[in-house]
């Protein structure tokens, strides 16, 4: 049979255990963390570049309603 652990022998590797875990939490924090604001930094560019590609399709209809405004007061004016 296996040599049992004497109760000093557990308490020391019970604290060893803790600090492990406290150590590996910490860790794991402070890696959530910075994934986290990757991620905020990524949504942040996402929104710049579709705010900017809405801006040009704003455009681009406000231009095509002018032209097709100006077609149609010429089409009028040679139909006259």
């Amino acid at each position: 049979m296996g040599v049992e652990k004497t109760t000093r022998e557990m308490i020391i590797e019970t604290s060893r255990d803790v600090k492990w875990i406290c150590k590996t939490l910490a860790e794991m924090k402070e890696s959530a963390g910075e994934l986290e604001r990757r991620v905020r930094s990524l949504e942040r560019w996402r929104d710049e570049r579709d705010g900017g590609d809405r801006r040009v399709q704003r455009i681009s209809a406000g231009a095509g309603g002018l032209v097709g405004g100006v077609a149609a007061a010429v089409v009028q004016m040679l139909l006259r």
